[in-house]
């Protein structure tokens, strides 16, 4: 027998339907087990928004509560990947790696900066517009790219440069001047923004004296200040090295690691270079023994906090960007995880690690395992996007 409802009642009877499956589906999604939560690349504002506020190279060390709140904004929108990645920076070249290698990280998302090592002008500025192009398809932030062009060695690290004096060669300091903004207008043809120059080493190290302005110790500092000055009122981030000195070390780092005994006699030169606003350093592969503060115990300076957070961050108040020397050198390509080492230690940038891919692996899982790691590792990130936002490479 059929039964005829009412309209009243069918409406009635179709409610207690919907609720029913309403409460079943909730019940059923509470149930389900949840997803793991994987890691996805996040889209990075940077490259979709425009950047409100133009700064300049002259706000990275200052107090600007707009640049704060970019980087901020900016960190905020990436994964750890990413992240991690404007920590590592390989080198394409000759001497470096291949393009397709580059090529290879970018797609990773593994890198944050590339330097230029040993290749033609020609060929550089192209892979660079290259490279930029697929950050800007991947969604990357754009790269920091260095060169080693300092005024003894840029004509043979990049072919067709215009030449310029070398180091030794320069009578005063308006030769300084016309060198650094030569070296400088070349880099900005190319694409290159970060300079590993100048030298600031004494002079009796035949590795690296030749290629400073020590040879007349009255020279180094005034010269070595103006060479920087120049170079930064051109966009280019200047870099004095090789901390903590590699001048009075009879040795090359190159092949092995080199030890300064007892006190650090150098030191003197950086102070004043700080002072008036150098924006990098770089940290030799020298270890420091015999000395009661700063003994590194047998690690090159690149892996010991006691010289890169405690003596040059610290003590010596330097807030621009540390980057290492080379770390496929022979003064540290024997240490154990030294790119996750150097990070730890305080460095913002690992240099030419012999395997990017590991060194990001190794860096991430100490980025992703312990507190305090992680903590000073943001510090170093922050600083690289900081200094990308100062470059005006984000407007």
């Amino acid at each position: 027998m059929l039964l005829k409802f009412e309209p009243e009642m069918n409406k009635m009877k179709l409610t207690q339907i919907l609720i029913c499956q309403l409460a079943l589906t909730f019940f059923a999604c509470a149930q389900a087990p949840q997803k793991e939560n994987i890691e996805k690349p996040m889209k990075n504002p940077a490259r979709n928004e425009v950047v409100k506020v133009k700064f300049t190279l002259n706000d990275f060390l200052g107090e600007n509560k707009s640049l704060d709140e970019e980087v901020n904004r900016i960190f905020n929108s990436m994964d750890d990947t990413a992240r991690v990645a404007q920590l590592v920076m390989p080198a394409v070249g000759r001497l470096g790696q291949t393009k397709q290698t580059i090529e290879k990280h970018i797609n990773s998302r593994i890198i944050g900066g590339v330097l230029m090592l040993n290749g033609t002008k020609e060929e550089f500025t192209e892979w660079i517009k290259q490279f930029e192009a697929m950050n800007k398809k991947k969604g990357n932030l754009p790269f920091l790219y260095s060169a080693d062009a300092e005024p003894s060695l840029v004509n043979r690290k990049i072919t067709g440069s215009t030449p310029v004096k070398k180091a030794g060669e320069i009578s005063n300091i308006e030769e300084v001047e016309q060198v650094a903004q030569t070296i400088s207008d070349e880099l900005k043809a190319i694409g290159i923004n970060y300079n590993f120059a100048p030298v600031v080493d004494f002079a009796p190290n035949k590795t690296v004296g030749y290629r400073g302005f020590g040879s007349n110790p009255e020279n180094l500092i005034p010269w070595s200040d103006k060479f920087i000055q120049v170079s930064q009122s051109n966009n280019i981030i200047a870099t004095a090295k090789h901390f903590p000195g590699h001048g009075l070390v009879s040795g090359d780092t190159h092949k092995a690691l080199q030890v300064i005994d007892g006190d650090l006699k150098e030191l003197e030169t950086y102070p004043p270079l700080i002072s008036n606003g150098v924006l990098s350093v770089m940290v030799a592969h020298i270890a420091v023994q015999n000395n009661k503060t700063f003994d590194t115990q047998g690690l090159p300076a690149t892996c010991s906090e006691k010289i890169v957070r405690n003596l040059l961050r610290e003590k010596m108040g330097f807030k621009g960007l540390i980057v290492t020397d080379a770390m496929n050198m022979g003064g540290v390509v024997s240490v154990p995880q030294s790119a996750a080492k150097a990070v730890g230690a305080g460095c913002d940038i690992v240099l030419m690690p012999v395997d990017a891919q590991k060194a990001h692996a190794d860096i991430l899982a100490a980025y992703r395992s312990d507190k305090k790691y992680k903590q000073q590792a943001d510090e170093s990130i922050k600083r690289v996007i900081r200094m990308k936002l100062a470059l005006g490479l984000m407007n």
